[in-house]
């Protein structure tokens, strides 16, 4: 994403800030002859133990940036697949991480506290293990958006998500207890965090992961409704999700759509709300946005043209990418229609997918809803 440097680049200029040279080398020769036995003794465990408590503890001192980045280097490059070895690994690094929030809590400079916190989150998010999502799931609510976006990541990553996917039902009923978590900083978090939200909500395989896109879309969808949309080429990915997740005729037997799917229907007409308010808003906002804001929903209009309108409609499609490249706004009016419907006339999609726009009060609305007219006033 292009928008992804700035979370980089916030945490590279606040680290910078507490920056300090000095940090002693962690000691691996031990531990790296443990990870080669096939069969470990008590011993060998403790060495896994002295490891795992010097490795952290040197994160938690260290303040240079550089340094920093090796200590995690050195840590994940020590785990193993050996039974025993990541058992061990697993527990210390658990134990001692968690000794590092508490030691963090602890320090008296408020940039050291966040500067410890999103390092031991960062180091969390390489480990890809299930049992420090606890340690995570403590900080989603914290004020600090970048200390949040880190807190996110290691629940969303896809390492993550492959074990929440796994066939054991503790980790189903885990992945649940992480998507009740997510679903209460839609409301209030950054575009960069609910992005993250939205990947896990495509990624994992319980049924709350259709809700929980459903309602990131639904956020998305008034954002454009009352002119307060930011980033709008995060709607790239978000549109890519949605689609990810309606069925196509061509999956079914005979054509059709399966029956048991009762949800895939408002996943469709939310794709295609949110899908119709980015192409309302390229042509409503054209005196009104920046430069910025006018690339980033051409990019939106064209890439989901491409990505997800030629899959859902089964062939590839380019009215949008060339009426964008023309800047033929009436071209780009007549291709909205085309594919979404108007008020007496269905849509290819609708038709193709078998959803509509809800009722009217007696009718059945086959367009989306139309854009607000935009604010006297540029957005801010």
């Amino acid at each position: 994403m292009k928008i992804k440097w700035l979370i980089f680049a916030v945490l590279v200029g606040f680290l910078v800030l507490v920056m300090n040279p000095g940090s002693a080398a962690v000691n691996t020769r031990e531990v790296d002859n443990v990870r080669k036995k096939v069969v470990l003794d008590n011993s060998d465990l403790k060495i896994i133990d002295d490891f795992l408590t010097q490795a952290i503890q040197e994160l938690v001192r260290t303040r240079d940036f550089t340094k920093i980045a090796k200590i995690r280097t050195v840590i994940l490059s020590r785990q193993s697949t050996q039974v025993q070895y990541a058992q061990q690994f697993s527990e210390s690094a658990r134990k001692y991480i968690a000794e590092g929030f508490r030691q963090a809590q602890a320090l008296r400079r408020p940039e050291r506290i966040t500067g410890v916190t999103i390092n031991l989150l960062i180091l969390m998010d390489g480990l890809h293990d299930l049992g420090l999502a606890n340690s995570a799931i403590e900080m989603l609510k914290n004020e600090n958006m970048v200390i949040r976006y880190w807190a996110v990541h290691c629940l969303t990553n896809p390492g993550i998500i492959t074990k929440l996917n796994s066939t054991t039902t503790s980790n189903a009923n885990q992945a649940s207890v992480i998507a009740a978590q997510l679903k209460e900083l839609i409301e209030n978090s950054t575009p960069e965090i609910v992005i993250l939200i939205a990947q896990f909500a495509a990624g994992v395989n319980i049924p709350q992961a259709e809700q929980l896109l459903s309602q990131i879309a639904d956020l998305r969808i008034k954002r454009y409704a009352d002119w307060t949309v930011k980033y709008e080429l995060y709607d790239s990915a978000i549109l890519k999700f949605l689609s990810s997740k309606i069925p196509l005729p061509s999956q079914s037997p005979g054509g059709t759509l399966p029956t048991t799917t009762s949800s895939k229907p408002e996943i469709a007409r939310r794709f295609a709300q949110l899908y119709s308010y980015a192409i309302q808003r390229y042509v409503k906002g054209a005196g009104l946005l920046n430069d910025t804001q006018k690339s980033h929903l051409a990019s939106v209009l064209v890439d989901t043209e491409d990505k997800c309108i030629g899959r859902l409609l089964g062939k590839p499609q380019l009215t949008i990418r060339r009426a964008v490249e023309r800047k033929n706004v009436q071209a780009i009016l007549a291709e909205h229609d085309r594919l979404f419907g108007t008020a007496t006339t269905p849509g290819q999609l609708p038709t193709t997918l078998k959803f509509d726009y809800g009722s009217t009060g007696s009718s059945t609305r086959t367009a989306p809803l139309p854009l607000p007219n935009p604010p006297t006033k540029p957005p801010k």
